[in-house]
């Protein structure tokens, strides 16, 4: 276990919080939400049928165990979240059949569980697809005020990597926005920068990347990087988020002390970069699982960013460590700043409800 995801649990622990996984059906899911319990790091729950998801338990021997499982066709809440659902002006004039049918949805029911408190947390894509994931979640998720897009960040775990934070790296946005705007950008950069503070407690340090650094190239796209820049840092400002940040800027000139001293000499960021906000989402997309399979690093991901609600979309392909450690940082999200990072410490039985102590 990495230093990175061992302080993760660690403040977790002090801290618990409640995950919804709708994958039921997965056996991955049931063995990360047993993880997470048995961790301490909270109470999970999740959805599916009963008696098929208890099956599935005893046939991959996980204990359910202070998880708790809801079957959407049969939940209390049901007739609460169809009056919900009816209240939304995207579904006005809905009939109450077509509402239930909704959210018999296992995405849609956790997506209204998350937005009406019953969790803090909302984890799900190890067996769906990216829309069924993302649609409910932006659909029933309010965005936090003055964000118009939704995006997404991925934190990299290198090992062995004396760059970024001791090989831990944001990597936005790699998984929503295809070709995001000037202000879209400026707002990736922001809510990255704001995540990784929340979940680190240190000043973030932010490059906006290009394949220039300083104008050695200038067109529209260069361009366009210059003015997300520029935008980000008066949003940082006006949010009073501590952070550096400098662009445009090649990789390399981000990450290595050499040659960002060189090409961007003065820059506070350069050669210490550990927020990369890429142009695109194809830049991003390749980068990351370029370095998640060349250079053996973990994953973690896709965060959403900009939403109210703290959630993530996993990849398909995902491991259960890996579903547990983005489980882990979508709780950490729903702690406030100053619980995690607070003058003196407070002891971890203050925070762990009852039932989850030895």
């Amino acid at each position: 276990m990495s230093p990175f995801i061992q302080s993760v649990y660690e403040k977790l622990q002090r801290h618990p919080k409640r995950i919804v996984f709708p994958e039921g059906s997965d056996p991955r899911v049931l063995q990360a939400a047993a993880e997470f319990v048995r961790l301490k790091l909270g109470p999970a729950i999740v959805l599916g049928e009963k008696e098929k998801v208890a099956a599935l338990a005893a046939e991959h021997k996980v204990s359910l165990e202070y998880i708790l499982v809801i079957d959407p066709l049969k939940a209390q809440d049901l007739p609460l979240f169809v009056r919900r659902l009816e209240s939304l002006h995207r579904y006005k004039g809905i009939k109450d059949a077509d509402a239930e049918k909704i959210l018999h949805n296992p995405n849609y029911f956790a997506a209204m569980m998350l937005q009406n408190g019953q969790c803090d947390g909302l984890v799900a894509g190890a067996s769906e697809f990216s829309g069924n994931i993302l649609r409910p979640l932006f659909q029933l998720i309010k965005p936090l005020p003055g964000i118009k897009s939704i995006s997404s960040c991925m934190v990299m775990d290198v090992p062995n990597c004396p760059y970024g934070d001791d090989g831990v790296f944001f990597f936005a946005d790699a998984g929503v926005i295809p070709d995001p705007t000037v202000e879209q950008l400026a707002d990736i950069a922001v809510e990255t920068a704001r995540l990784r503070r929340q979940l680190t407690g240190k000043i973030p340090r932010v490059a906006m990347l290009s394949y220039s650094t300083k104008g050695s190239a200038q067109n529209k796209h260069t361009e366009k990087i210059i003015a997300a820049t520029a935008l980000a840092k008066q949003k940082l400002k006006e949010l009073d988020i501590k952070a550096e940040i400098d662009g445009e800027m090649q990789v390399d000139a981000a990450l290595l002390p050499e040659v960002g001293s060189l090409k961007a000499p003065g820059s506070l960021v350069a050669g210490r970069a550990d927020v990369l906000v890429f142009p695109d989402l194809n830049s991003g997309n390749i980068a990351a699982k370029l370095v998640q399979r060349l250079a053996k690093a973990t994953a973690y991901g896709q965060i959403l960013i900009g939403l109210s609600k703290p959630a993530a979309e996993l990849s398909r392909g995902s491991a259960v460590q890996d579903i547990l450690g983005v489980a882990a940082l979508v709780a950490l999200q729903a702690i406030e700043y100053r619980k995690l990072y607070p003058e003196q410490d407070l002891t971890t039985e203050d925070w762990i409800p009852q039932a989850l102590r030895s």
